[in-house]
């Protein structure tokens, strides 16, 4: 099969960069980048995609060996039938590795057409370094990055207030988008930069919290043969997605002006307040997701369908999920509804979606994703949340490393396992727990200050080691209700 680049599928055109993007991994090729071509295609919105790798390891290199193309496969159920709809996306104009071209980074400040900074660089990506520095190629973190950026746009034109940009970042932590100015800001004081640049990134540029919903298992490794055998060229970087999409991004008029979505039917809700999204997303689709990897990987499922789908885990997650409900202020029928809908994408018989695929920073996210639940459901009830409690239980007992003599698929920052793999030495239980859950640079808070809390970490991390997953479930329910 011929090799996908542009001369051999005759698209050599290339869109103005309209659109810098940090992260080029599965998710925001198969949201964002998707969006901005619906754009393109239904409006001419002529919008093209510069990509920045965040990570050293990434995959720009892959991106542009095939000139930033790539198909998106988006799978579902309609109507008890199958459907499959198939997408070459076409916008990405390029890819950058500020690693090993770090002028062609600092280059794209220079873009006449620039006006949008999209970001997905993970819960822990938006974080302020004090030690970065502006001299860095480049500063470690994201933030620290994109004021570099910033800062070579307000010099390169003088200030010009028209040259400002429209930064969307799509991490899902609340607020994302003012934690992300406030981290600018902060660089602006750490660096000494212009007091003109600081008033040009607040009355210049606009920031805008954000919520997506879209379930993207990536690339089909277990399947590739059969992706592949619907196209008539050799795709590298296939990456699918269910069809159900949603983008909720707070702005106003001008921004609706500025991202005509409302012209077309894809749904991106552009809104005053967007809190009551995603309260309901966050804490039922990713809670529920974050809460089941290291359950259900010590269980011995491989995906999230096995996990829905089988008895005992199938079971336990419809309680976690009763348990968040519990927690949401919410008309009831819209929490239960939207639960439904969660299981039955849940169960999408065309997403393999691997549970270690997602088990990427699995801290961060159960501090954002699960433990608010877990926190509201003691001060409603008085009592804790015996699902939400034993999945923390199974978090930390994953973040051993091994089970039964094999290695788990560990994924997230150096320091958190070198954490872990202290804490995990003395192999006391009491130690363990005791370490974890008093680390406020996990939680934001000392958590064996919650009633009851430790000893029943304790006690589920005893009945795991002492019976395994499910075992271990039936003797801390039982401890629980006697």
């Amino acid at each position: 099969m011929k090799k996908l680049n542009r001369e051999n599928i005759d698209s050599q055109a290339l869109y103005p960069i309209k659109v810098v993007q940090f992260g080029e991994g599965n998710f925001l090729r198969a949201f964002v980048d998707y969006a901005f071509q619906r754009l393109n295609n239904e409006l001419n919105f002529n919008a093209g995609v510069a990509v920045v790798q965040p990570l050293e390891g990434g995959m720009v290199d892959m991106l542009n060996d095939q000139d930033g193309l790539y198909t998106l496969f988006m799978n579902g159920v309609k109507k008890n039938e199958k459907i499959q709809n198939i997408e070459l996306i076409k916008n990405i104009v390029k890819g950058i590795n500020p690693f090993t071209d770090y002028k062609a980074f600092l280059d794209l400040a220079k873009e006449e057409e620039l006006q949008f900074i999209i970001s997905n660089t993970t819960e822990a990506g938006i974080e302020f370094i004090d030690s970065d520095t502006p001299e860095m190629e480049p500063p470690v973190a994201f933030p620290a990055r994109l004021t570099v950026l910033l800062y070579e746009r307000f010099k390169h034109f003088n200030g010009n207030p028209n040259k400002g940009l429209t930064i969307i970042p799509c991490e899902l932590i609340n607020y994302n988008a003012a934690t992300l100015k406030d981290i600018i800001l902060q660089y602006c004081d750490l660096w000494n930069l212009d007091n003109s640049f600081k008033t040009w990134l607040l009355e210049s540029c606009t920031y805008h919290n954000t919520l997506v919903d879209r379930i993207v298992p990536g690339y089909p490794k277990n399947e590739i043969e059969e992706y592949n055998s619907k196209l008539d060229y050799q795709d590298n970087l296939i990456v699918t997605a269910e069809p159900f999409f949603l983008w909720v991004i707070e702005g106003d008029e001008a921004l609706k002006q500025k991202l005509p979505f409302h012209k077309t039917d894809l749904n991106v809700k552009i809104v005053d307040d967007m809190q009551s999204f995603r309260t309901l997303k966050v804490r039922i689709l990713n809670g529920a997701h974050t809460a089941m990897v290291p359950f259900s990987l010590l269980y011995g499922n491989e995906t999230v369908r096995q996990t829905v789908d089988g008895d005992f885990t199938g079971a336990f997650v419809n309680h976690v999920i009763a348990e968040i409900n519990d927690t949401l202020p919410f008309d009831k029928s819209e929490v239960l509804a939207y639960s439904d809908e969660v299981m039955d994408r849940f169960r999408n018989p065309f997403i393999i979606h691997k549970l270690a695929d997602i088990a990427l920073n699995t801290v961060s996210k159960f501090k954002v994703r699960v433990l608010p639940s877990l926190l509201q459901y003691v001060e409603k009830k008085n009592s804790l949340p015996i699902h939400l409690t034993y999945s923390l239980a199974c978090l930390i007992q994953f973040y051993k490393g091994t089970w039964k003599n094999e290695a788990l698929p560990i994924n997230d920052g150096a320091d958190i396992v070198a954490f872990f793999k202290e804490a995990w030495s003395s192999n006391d239980l009491n130690k363990v727990a005791k370490a974890t859950l008093e680390n406020t640079e996990f939680w934001g808070k000392d958590l064996t200050k919650v009633i009851g809390l430790s000893e029943a970490v304790v006690s589920g991390l005893t009945d795991i080691e002492a019976n395994g997953i499910e075992k271990g479930f039936v003797a801390f329910k039982n401890k629980f209700n006697s």
